[in-house]
C-alpha cells in the first residue's frame, strides 16, 4: 500500500468517503470500479485479479505478492504470544502431546487462522520445555501452600510398570479444605530403578513426605496388600490402610477359580473373541445389532487383572444374544453360544457382581469421602452374598467362597481406623453395620481419642523414625484427666451423638462445614479420618498433568532430542 492509499501495485484503491477521508475497509478494483472488503489481507483482490482480470494479475510480480502478504499480516503483540506459548505447553504436558508437536506447520496454521492472519512463531522445544518447568513450580507452590494450611493429610501410595519395563511409583495426597472440600494432589510420579524391599518402600515414601514439608503431618497410607506394601507401612510412623479394591478384586478372582461358571465364561469368552480379532466378522455383527433393533456396540473382553471387564463381558453377550446367535449362523464355525442352562447362571452371576461394582465404584472416589463407607458398604455386601433356599449349589459355592475371602482380607484390615471414620460420618454414626458392645467400644476410643488432644504438646523430637517408635492416632496414653477434662469431652461426644442422622444421599462435607463450629474438637478427628481413601485407586498410573509434562521435560533434558518425546 503506497501513501495515495493504493494496494496490490496500484490495482486496488481505497474507497474515497463524501468529506475527503478514506475507508480502508473498503477498496476499489481500477478496472471494473468492483467494490471489495479488505481486512489487511490481499488474498481475495488476487482472487478478484486472477478472476475478472486474468492478464493483468500476470503482470503482478510473484515477489511483491509475497512482500506484500507478509507486509499486510499484523504481528501479534508480546502479551498475546507470550500467553498463547503457555497455552500451548500446558496443553503438550496435560494432553500428552509430543513435544516436537512445535515444529509442526499445520498447527501453526491453525493458529494464524485463529489470530486472523497474525504472524506467530511457535516456540522452541527448548522453549516448552521450559515453560512445562515453569508451569509445574508454579502448581507445585499452590499444592505447597495448601498443604501447609492443613494439618493432617492422607497418602495413597503404588508402584506399576509400564510398557516399558520401568518402574514407577506414584503417591497422592488427600486432605480437606478449610472449606471442608476432599483435595488430592498427585506429589510424584517417579522412577524407580532400586528392588521394592520394604526398606527401600519405606524409605522412598518418607522421601516423598519431606521433600513436601508433610512428614509430621501424615496420619494414614493406603496401599495394596502386598508383602512389601504392608512391611514398609510397618516400619513408617503413619496407619497403614489396605486398599478395600484389591481386596474385593482378590476376593471375586478367587470365587470364579475353578468354579461352575468356567464353561459359560470360556464360551463367552470365544465369542467375544471371534467378533473382537475379524473386523468382516465384526461388520456382520453390527448388521445383525440393526437387524434386531439392538444399539451398536463392540464387545468387552474380559482381563484377568480387571474383574469388572468380566462383568461387563456377561453383559454384553446377554444384551446381545439373538445378534451373536444370528452372526454365528452365518458361516461355519467351531463357536458355540452359552447354552440355556449356562445363560441362567451367567444371570445369577452378573446380579451379584453389579453389587461389586457398586461398591467399588462407592469406594473408588477423590472427590467424596469413601473410607466411612467401607463398614457400611462390607455390611451390605455380605446381606447380598447370603445363601439362600432358593440359590443352586454354584452359587451357595460361590458365595461362601467369596464370604470367606472376604473375612480373611477383613481381618488384615484397620478395622478401628474404620470403625472411627464410620462413627464421625453423620450419615452412619449409628453404627447400624456394628454389634453393640463393638459401638460402645467405638465410642469409648473415640472419647480417648479427644483426651489424648487435649493434653499439652510434648516438644517435638527429631524424626528418626523406627517401628518401634511407631506414631498412631490410635495409639494413646492411659493417664488419667481431670474431671473437667473428662466432663468436656463427654459433652462433646454427646453433643455430637445427639444430632439427628443424615440421609445417605447427603453430603457429609457440607453438614461438617455448618456444623464445624458447634463440634470443634470432633471435627478435628473428622478432618483426620474421613480424608482417607479406602483404595489407592487414585494413585494408579494416571499420573498428575504437570508430573507428566515434568517427567517428559526432564527426559529430554538429559538425553539428546529425539525425534518423538511423549509426555
Amino acid at each position: 500500500m503506497d501513501k495515495e492509499g493504493r494496494i496490490l501495485n496500484g490495482k486496488f484503491n481505497f474507497k474515497a468517503m463524501p468529506d475527503g477521508s478514506l475507508d480502508k475497509t473498503k477498496v476499489i478494483c481500477i478496472y471494473c470500479r468492483c467494490e471489495l472488503r479488505y481486512h489487511r489481507s490481499t488474498s481475495s483482490l488476487k482472487y478478484h485479479l486472477l478472476a475478472k482480470h486474468t492478464a493483468e494479475a500476470e503482470k503482478l510480480p510473484r515477489q511483491m505478492q509475497t512482500m506484500l502478504d507478509s507486509f499486510q499480516r499484523r504481528r501479534m503483540d508480546n502479551s498475546t504470544t507470550n500467553k498463547l506459548s503457555t497455552a500451548i505447553a500446558k496443553w503438550v504436558a496435560t494432553a500428552w502431546r509430543p513435544i516436537d508437536i512445535v515444529e509442526d506447520e499445520g498447527l501453526l496454521e491453525i493458529i494464524r487462522i485463529a489470530s486472523n492472519d497474525c504472524t506467530y512463531e511457535l516456540p522452541s522445544r527448548a522453549t516448552t520445555v521450559a515453560k512445562i518447568h515453569n508451569l509445574y513450580e508454579d502448581e507445585k507452590a499452590k499444592v505447597v501452600e495448601a498443604l501447609g494450611q492443613t494439618n493432617t493429610v492422607a497418602l495413597t501410595g503404588d508402584y506399576w510398570t509400564f510398557r516399558s519395563n520401568h518402574s514407577y511409583l506414584g503417591i497422592t495426597a488427600h486432605y480437606f479444605s478449610p472449606q471442608w472440600e476432599l483435595k488430592s494432589h498427585a506429589l510424584t510420579v517417579m522412577e524407580t530403578e532400586e528392588q521394592h524391599f520394604a526398606d527401600t518402600c519405606a524409605e522412598q515414601f518418607l522421601q516423598v513426605a519431606r521433600q513436601w514439608g508433610i512428614e509430621h503431618k501424615v496420619s494414614t497410607l493406603t496401599t495394596d496388600g502386598a508383602c512389601n506394601m504392608v512391611a514398609a507401612a510397618s516400619q513408617l510412623p503413619v496407619e497403614h490402610m489396605p486398599c478395600i479394591a484389591h481386596s474385593l478384586h482378590r476376593a471375586i478372582t478367587v470365587s470364579l477359580q475353578n468354579s461352575p461358571f468356567n464353561s459359560a465364561l470360556a464360551k463367552c469368552r470365544k465369542v467375544i473373541g471371534h467378533f473382537n480379532h475379524s473386523p468382516p466378522n465384526a461388520l456382520e455383527l453390527e448388521q445383525q445389532q440393526i437387524a434386531h433393533f439392538h444399539k451398536k456396540e463392540s464387545l468387552t473382553q474380559d482381563a484377568s487383572t480387571k474383574w469388572n471387564s468380566t462383568l461387563e463381558m456377561i453383559k454384553h453377550v446377554l444384551r446381545n444374544q439373538e445378534p451373536l446367535r444370528d452372526a454365528l449362523a452365518l458361516h461355519p464355525t467351531n463357536v458355540t453360544m452359552p447354552t440355556t442352562a449356562e445363560v441362567e447362571k451367567l444371570k445369577k452371576l452378573e446380579t451379584v457382581l453389579e453389587h461389586c461394582r457398586y461398591i467399588t465404584e462407592l469406594l473408588g472416589g477423590e472427590k467424596f469421602v469413601s473410607c466411612s463407607v467401607v463398614l457400611p458398604a462390607l455390611c451390605h455386601l455380605s446381606r447380598v452374598m447370603e445363601v439362600s433356599e432358593y440359590d443352586p449349589a454354584y452359587m451357595v459355592k460361590f458365595k461362601e467362597t467369596f464370604k470367606a475371602e472376604m473375612e480373611k482380607h477383613k481381618e488384615k484390615t484397620n478395622i478401628m481406623w474404620l470403625r472411627v471414620a464410620t462413627a464421625l460420618d453423620p450419615r452412619f454414626k449409628g453404627l447400624k453395620c456394628l454389634s453393640r458392645p463393638d459401638r460402645a467400644e467405638v465410642w469409648r476410643l473415640i472419647s480417648a481419642l479427644l483426651r489424648e488432644r487435649q493434653r499439652p504438646a510434648q516438644p517435638e523430637q527429631p524424626a528418626t523414625y523406627e517401628p518401634s517408635k511407631k506414631r498412631s492416632a490410635l495409639m494413646f496414653a492411659s493417664e488419667s484427666s481431670s474431671d473437667e477434662e473428662e466432663d468436656y469431652i463427654e459433652k462433646c461426644v454427646e453433643r455430637y451423638r445427639a444430632e439427628p442422622t443424615i440421609d445417605i444421599e447427603d453430603c457429609p462435607q457440607k453438614w461438617w462445614s455448618k456444623h464445624e463450629g458447634a463440634h470443634s474438637e470432633m471435627a478435628y478427628l473428622a478432618r483426620m479420618y474421613l480424608a482417607t481413601p479406602a483404595t489407592s485407586i487414585p494413585c494408579w498410573p494416571l499420573p498428575s498433568n504437570f508430573h507428566r509434562g515434568q517427567r517428559a521435560a526432564e527426559r529430554l533434558t538429559r538425553t539428546s532430542i529425539p525425534t518423538r518425546t511423549h509426555l
